[in-house]
């Protein structure tokens, strides 16, 4: 007999299984999902994302006061559907052309800058594009002469703010002194005449029902819309106008950009030209007058911050139909201009205290927050 023990045989371990989690209630996990997707509508709300929204709610808000004033002091009017529905047209139609110009002006605003001179400029391109010169091109010639002239003065303004290194305040007054000046000396002081059918039938022309000025203000409204919000030239604008140093340390080639932003604003007050040429037949070198204070106050109501860095093209469209409003108001009540002024000043001079108030609020809270986290 053999004393050897038999060796054992290696038998193969067994896998360890993970360890399993209790099983998920789906309503739990429901309940969950609403109350962080609550959660997170809440800070947006209480956030910078919602601050837009918030105040573009303020500024319907006010419309709707306007219309419950004029539907209390004129309740005849306010009183047929028919008259109503021409009214709010009457006042998109005359918001149209000031809201173009507006929305150049709120790119420039947001970039850190200023233009004075929009309204000369729209002067001068409606005195070139009708001369009788360029009358003989068509309605096609003069568009374009409307255009370009529109984007070489916006330049001039570009180049001497950002390689000339002007302040753009001084820049562009000088400028609206020259163009004004360029504008009565084309025209020799005359209201010059549009010939072309054409061009005159845009104002009286309508698509639906809708005046097709209202269609060309809603299509500039959506353009600089998806170039502000959905665009690398848009956070670009707003960089730039937020912190041009930082802006430029992250490589963003800021007098460039600032160029294109004054050539942007003039192409819109081309386009404006073009419009205010075809409501009155005809241009003279005194045509929109004071647009620009016009596109300034209703960018300030929009929120667009006089610092740069902050705007939005929506806020500054409000902006411009309720100054329209105002005037719209003050109108059927056979109310003067001199009180509507007045009326405009407090709103600007209101909405700046509020900007102010606002901007030296966040500036504390997050001066606030700093030391909370040092410590």
């Amino acid at each position: 007999m053999s004393d050897a023990t038999p060796t054992p045989t290696a038998t193969p371990e067994r896998p360890q299984l993970p360890a399993q989690s209790p099983p998920v209630d789906p309503a739990e996990t429901a309940v969950a999902s609403d109350k962080a997707a609550g959660t997170g509508r809440l800070s947006w709300w209480r956030g910078d994302g919602g601050e837009g929204a918030k105040r573009n709610l303020g500024l319907i808000g006010v419309l709707a006061a306007l219309i419950v004033v004029g539907a209390v002091t004129k309740p005849d009017l306010y009183g047929d559907p028919n008259w109503v529905w021409n009214n709010v047209l009457a006042i998109l139609q005359l918001a149209s052309v000031v809201g173009v110009v507006t929305v150049g002006m709120t790119f420039v605003i947001i970039g850190g800058g200023i233009d004075l001179s929009v309204g000369a400029i729209v002067a001068l391109a409606g005195v070139w594009c009708t001369t009788v010169a360029t009358q003989s091109y068509g309605a096609g010639g003069m568009i374009f002469a409307a255009l370009v002239v529109g984007i070489c003065v916006g330049l001039v303004n570009g180049v001497l703010i950002s390689y000339g290194r002007l302040v753009p305040f001084i820049a562009t007054l000088a400028m609206l002194v020259a163009a004004r000046g360029l504008a009565a000396s084309i025209s020799n002081k005359q209201t010059q005449v549009s010939s072309s059918t054409f061009i005159n039938d845009i104002a009286a022309r309508k698509v639906l029902g809708i005046p097709i000025l209202v269609y060309i203000l809603g299509a500039v409204v959506v353009a600089g819309w998806i170039l502000l919000n959905r665009t690398t030239f848009g956070r670009r604008t707003i960089a730039v106008g937020g912190n041009p140093e930082a802006a430029r340390l992250a490589g963003i080639n800021v007098r460039r950009h600032t160029m294109l932003l004054y050539a942007l604003s003039g192409l819109c007050c081309g386009i404006a030209a073009i419009m205010l040429t075809s409501q009155a037949t005809s241009a003279q070198a005194a045509m929109a007058n004071l647009y620009e204070l016009d596109a300034i106050a209703a960018a300030i109501i929009g929120g667009t911050l006089l610092s740069g860095g902050r705007g939005t093209i929506v806020g500054s469209l409000l902006g411009v139909i309720i100054f329209a409003t105002i005037t719209n108001l003050f109108a059927i009540n056979g109310l003067s201009i001199e009180a509507q002024n007045m009326v405009k000043g407090g709103i600007i001079v209101a909405a700046v205290l509020v900007q102010q108030f606002q901007f030296k609020s966040v500036t504390r809270l997050l001066a606030r927050n700093r030391v909370t986290t040092a410590t």
